[in-house]
This record gives C-alpha cells, structure tokens and sequence, in this order.
C-alpha cells in the first residue's frame, strides 16, 4: 500500500488545520490507508508519559468501549505508553482509529499488529512530515500533537503532567473553542481549570461540520 499526499488547495484538505493552525499549517499532509476516515468525526486521545495508576483502569476501561462502537474513530500519536496501549484495545474492536506517527511515513514500516485493521479499512496512519524526519524528534512530537488536536472535534486527555506541554496543548485547544474531556480524578484537576469536562458522553461525537 503506497501513501497518498493531500495539499492545502485541494478541496478535501482539512480545513480544520487551517484554522487552528493559521500559517503553521502543513503544505500537505501524507496519507496511507483508508482516507476516507478524514471525513468522519474523531476523537483526539492525549496520555503524558508518565500518570498515575488511578487514570490506568479508567483509560482502560474507556478504551474497551470505545473499541465496540463502529461510529467512532479515535485519532492520536499514540507514542506515549498509555497511548499504545491504548491503541492495541482499539485494534481489538471495530472502532476506526487514525495514528499520526511524528516522523514522515513515506517509507514507514507498518507493525504487524495493524495490517489488518488497516486492510480492513479501518486504520489510517497521518503526517504533517514530508519524507523527513524518519524518526520522531521531541519537537516534531509536539507538532505532531497540535495536528491531531486541530483535526479532531473533541478531545479526551487522560492525564497531562503538570507543567508539561500537554498541560500548554491542553489550554491552546480550549482556546480554540474545542471541548476537552478528561477523567473524574483528583489529578485531573488542572485540566477542568482549563474547561475540561469530566465523563466523556458516549456515544455522542460531534457531527464533522459541513465546512471540513
């Protein structure tokens, strides 16, 4: 399978970025899989890398229904431990799920864990990186995160160390005017400072707005 580029003047580039983003919006973005996934609502997920074990089995348990509901599609890095393993509950379900790896993809190896789901339709791997980097560097990792925040109508972040930069994404996306999620935990509170809510609703997601 051969990945695919989108540029910011074709019509079904994601407005989204544009907006969010203004000028650091890519030129393009790299697509392999099933890109039809851009069209549907999703739902961004957000994991420091380091949390604490309260927020494990609720993530967990978050994931396990997320996965059986075929309307959602979930987008994210999934680079931090929570977020793979969040990633592998979801690939053991039938909700879509878009990755968005912090390196270029032209030449990516998929894992053998996510063939089918991407033969299957439903796994699209993202990027913003044309042909470099082909690792992920701490500042295309950031990027890389307000990408996927810009494209998603909602966000749910398990757990943003405080002080860290998921902390700042976490901020920038409610300036945005974009709904944040989180869990009902004591170290959550940062966030619903921020506007966070607590309990995310299922199985409602927004509706993707006619002008994406």
């Amino acid at each position: 399978m051969d990945a695919n580029s989108i540029c910011q003047n074709s019509p079904i580039f994601p407005q989204s970025l544009r907006r969010h983003l203004g000028e650091e919006a890519p030129e393009q973005v790299v697509l392999l899989g099933n890109g039809d996934l851009l069209n549907r609502p999703s739902l961004a997920l957000f994991c420091s890398r380091k949390y604490p074990g309260s927020v494990i089995l609720q993530t967990y348990d978050l994931m396990k229904e997320l996965r059986q509901r075929e309307e959602v599609t979930v987008i994210g890095g999934f680079q931090s431990p929570m977020e793979r393993e969040c990633l592998h509950l979801l690939l053991k379900g039938v909700a879509s799920v878009i990755v968005c790896p912090a390196r270029a993809i032209e030449k990516f190896r998929i894992p053998a864990d996510c063939k089918p789901a991407l033969e299957g339709g439903r796994l699209l791997y993202l990027s913003p990186f044309v042909e470099k980097p082909r690792r992920p560097t701490a500042q295309t990792a950031l990027f890389r995160n307000r990408f996927v925040a810009a494209l998603a109508e909602v966000s749910f972040v398990a757990y943003a160390s405080v002080g860290g930069t998921l902390e700042s994404l976490s901020g920038e996306i409610a300036g945005w005017g974009r709904q944040i999620y989180t869990h009902d935990d004591e170290h959550t509170v940062i966030l619903v400072k921020l506007g966070a809510r607590v309990s995310l609703p299922l199985p409602s997601l927004p509706p993707v707005p006619s002008s994406c």
